[in-house]
């Protein structure tokens, strides 16, 4: 949806653009791992379902007596929307010189949209894979001594035994797996993946990569591919991956419509600014004779529970 700010003019045809602007294309998964939650309030506090629900209850009951009673456990949990947004400043000059070649307002556009959500990509990383957050033998294993990078890692019982550690510590089964691309391609390479296919005359590639959500006993594999460059401005570019290869979470999406279901966590967004689609706005610069494209976007990651995902270092 378009929202109209204070200082800017909702760009419709900006808009329409950027809906060809997919962040699985470039391989961006934080709205995978936490999902977009549209909120009314910048920071307010929301209920969050707690693991003490699956305490036991005696379900005795004699005639004529009261029946035992119990009630639903859930925890306040405080967020804060922080303010995000980049602008991007087109010159009428800039415009008539690459009108030949593309819309120097839409690739604009796109740029500024693209590193707004690299930095969140960056955020909602070191989150997944914060060891200060998922430590201790319920929430991390360290499986370095038996590296995903070695062809004959048992990297599916890592794996199996993660799923289990989420069932047993929040009762429900986990259903996502986040890791970086790199770790992608070493498991593409595992001897016990491949073992999945008896008598295919030719692994292939795709074989690989359709099955292994269901070698591995997941419904979602995301994959992050999404690199930045860490250099200052006019530096020689060095690429580093976002997601780095030497973690895996294995977790319970938290997908539904409502928080009362448990999962590992949202991506809280201040609606009146924010949606799952970042809509830019415009406004005039006379002074520079410019058009400024502005993408902003108001959004708190947070982990409800990290009790429904469980983190394995999985190389050195």
């Amino acid at each position: 949806m378009i929202q109209q700010t204070a200082k800017g003019t909702p760009r419709m045809d900006l808009a329409d653009a950027l809906e060809e602007f997919n962040s699985d294309d470039k391989g961006l998964i934080a709205m995978d791992v936490l999902p977009g939650f549209g909120v009314k309030k910048k920071a307010a506090t929301v209920s969050v379902i707690s693991r003490e629900n699956l305490k036991l209850a005696d379900t005795k009951h004699a005639n004529g007596a009261a029946f035992a009673r119990v009630g639903l456990n859930a925890g306040d949990l405080s967020y804060g929307c922080v303010d995000h947004g980049l602008e991007g400043p087109v010159t009428d000059v800039d415009k008539e010189n690459y009108a030949s070649d593309f819309d120097a307002e839409v690739a604009t556009s796109d740029l500024v949209k693209n590193k707004i959500l690299i930095a969140r990509e960056i955020r909602v990383a070191a989150k997944a894979f914060d060891t200060g957050v998922f430590t201790g033998g319920d929430l991390f294993t360290d499986w370095s001594a038996a590296p995903w990078d070695a062809a004959e890692s048992a990297l599916i019982t890592h794996v199996d035994k993660a799923i289990q550690k989420v069932r047993k510590n929040f009762g429900v089964k986990a259903d996502s797996m986040a890791i970086g691309a790199v770790t992608l391609s070493n498991m593409k390479a595992n001897t016990g993946i491949k073992a999945m296919f008896p008598g295919a005359p030719l692994i292939t590639l795709a074989m690989i990569v359709n099955q292994l959500a269901a070698i591995l006993g997941l419904k979602n594999i995301f994959v992050g591919e999404g690199i930045y460059d860490g250099e200052a401005e006019g530096q020689d570019f060095a690429g580093s991956d976002i997601w780095s290869d030497d973690y895996a979470l294995i977790f319970k999406q938290h997908n539904g419509a409502h928080l009362k279901e448990p999962g590992l966590g949202r991506s809280m967004q201040w609606e009146p600014f924010s949606g799952e689609e970042i809509a830019p706005t415009s406004y005039r610069e006379e002074q520079t004779e410019s058009d400024i494209i502005r993408v902003r976007d108001f959004v708190d990651e947070k982990l409800f529970n990290p009790y429904c995902g469980h983190l394995i270092k999985i190389d050195a």
